[in-house]
């Protein structure tokens, strides 16, 4: 599995209605494209005076999965994020190869 990794730091006065939007307009059209299993929404627990950082998870199949949401669809849904906040948010992507998943064992009572 592959995890596709956007951090944005939004300004603070946006926040509610970044969030609002994200859940209802851009997440749900990312997934749309079927290149993800699920999306995994978190906010970075730190103190910032020029915005909040929020980091979206994306699960992706393989490489070659996320390889061609990145060339059909990526530009589009970016571009659509931009033209909504430009200079009012950053953010930064990174993919994440999952090489393993370790649970605890199960204890007995």
């Amino acid at each position: 599995m592959v995890i596709y990794n956007v951090t944005v730091k939004i300004n603070q006065d946006l926040v509610d209605e970044w969030l609002m939007w994200m859940r209802t307009h851009h997440i749900p059209k990312v997934l749309s494209t079927g290149a993800f299993r699920k999306c995994r929404l978190s906010k970075l627990d730190i103190k910032e005076e020029d915005g909040v950082t929020y980091v979206l998870q994306y699960d992706a199949m393989s490489h070659e999965v996320l390889t061609n949401y990145m060339i059909h669809h990526a530009p589009a849904l970016q571009k659509e994020h931009i033209d909504r906040y430009a200079n009012r948010f950053v953010a930064f992507r990174t993919v994440l190869e999952v090489v393993e998943e370790i649970y605890p064992k199960e204890r007995n009572s």
